[in-house]
C-alpha cells in the first residue's frame, strides 16, 4: 500500500482510540459537574470519532488502485467522506449552539471540580499529540482527510483551553462564561465544517488546478521553443492531484515522430509536478 494511505490509516485509527477515551471521561465528568462547556466538548469528541471513522473508511476506498470501472482510481472517495465529516460537524454544532444559548439564558449550573481540571488537561495533552502527529503526516502526504483531522485536533486544543478557563472562573463566582464557551465551541465546529464542506464540494464539482500550479505548467511549456501556441489548458481533480489536458500548436512540417516525442517529454515533465496525477498533450499543426 502507498505510504500516503498507510499513514492516513494510522491517523484515523489513533484518532478513534483517543477520541473514544476522551468522549467517555468528558461525558461522565460533564454531566456530573453540570458543565455545559464540557458536555459540548464531549459531543465534539463524538463527532471526532465519526470523523476519524470516515477518515479510515474514505482512505481505505481511496487507496484501491484503478480498475476497468474507475480508470483514474478512487481518489475522490477522500472528498466524499470528508463531506460526510463536514455535515456531521455542522449538525452537531447546531444542536450545541441551541443548548448553550438556553444555558446562558436560564443560568449555568456548573460546579467547580478537580475532575474537570484533570479532564481538560488530559484532553489538551492527547489532542496536542494527535495534532502534531497528523500535522507531520500532512506535511509529508497532503490530503483533505488528514487536513480535516489536523484542523479538528488543533481546534480541540483551543476550545478545551477555554473550557478549562471557564472552570477556573467559577472559583471567582463567574458562571456565565461557561455558556459563552459552549456557544464559541459550537460556532468554531460549524466554521470548520463549512470550510471542509466547501473544499470537498469544489473538488467533486471538478474545480480547476490552482493558479500557482497552472503558472508552473505554463513555465514548463514555454521552455519548448518548438511550441508556437498554447490553445487550451484544462484540468480536473483526481483525489488530491489533477489530470491535465494540454492542447499545443507545433510547426505542421514537423514529422509525426518529432511532434509525438516532444508531446511525450512535455507530458512526463508536467506530470512530475507535485499536484499533477497525469498529463495528456494534444498536438495541432499550424
Amino acid at each position: 500500500m502507498d505510504e500516503k494511505f498507510t499513514i492516513t490509516k494510522k491517523a484515523g485509527i489513533y484518532g478513534m482510540i483517543g477520541n473514544i477515551f476522551l468522549l467517555i471521561i468528558k461525558a461522565i465528568v460533564g454531566f456530573m459537574s453540570h458543565s455545559q462547556a464540557m458536555i459540548a466538548d464531549s459531543f465534539n469528541s463524538a463527532g471526532d470519532i465519526f470523523a476519524s471513522l470516515m477518515t479510515f473508511i474514505g482512505n481505505k476506498i481511496a487507496s484501491a488502485p484503478h480498475d476497468d470501472d474507475h480508470n483514474l482510481g478512487h481518489g475522490k472517495a477522500e472528498y466524499i467522506f470528508s463531506m460526510f465529516i463536514s455535515i456531521s460537524m455542522i449538525f452537531v454544532a447546531s444542536k450545541l449552539l441551541y443548548d448553550s444559548v438556553v444555558t446562558l439564558i436560564i443560568g449555568s449550573k456548573l460546579q467547580f471540580s478537580w475532575f474537570l481540571i484533570i479532564v481538560c488537561m488530559a484532553t489538551i495533552i492527547i489532542k496536542l499529540y494527535l495534532f502534531l502527529y497528523t500535522k507531520h503526516a500532512y506535511s509529508k502526504h497532503p490530503n483533505i482527510l488528514l487536513e480535516a483531522n489536523m484542523k479538528d485536533h488543533k481546534n480541540d486544543c483551543i476550545v478545551t483551553s477555554f473550557t478549562l478557563l471557564s472552570v477556573l472562573l467559577t472559583l471567582a463566582n463567574i458562571y456565565w462564561f461557561d455558556g459563552i464557551v459552549g456557544i464559541g465551541i459550537s460556532l468554531w465546529i460549524c466554521y470548520t465544517g463549512v470550510t471542509i464542506f466547501i473544499e470537498s464540494y469544489n473538488v467533486l464539482m471538478d474545480i480547476s488546478v490552482d493558479d500557482k500550479t497552472k503558472d508552473l505548467i505554463l513555465d514548463i511549456v514555454h521552455t519548448y521553443k518548438e511550441i508556437k501556441e498554447i490553445e487550451d489548458i484544462v484540468s480536473t481533480p483526481v483525489g488530491d492531484k489533477y489530470l491535465v489536458f494540454l492542447t499545443i500548436c507545433l510547426d505542421g512540417n514537423m514529422s509525426t515522430f518529432e511532434s509525438h516525442e516532444l508531446a511525450d517529454n512535455l507530458e512526463n515533465t508536467v506530470s512530475g509536478l507535485d499536484k499533477i496525477y497525469k498529463t495528456i498533450v494534444h498536438v495541432n499543426p499550424i
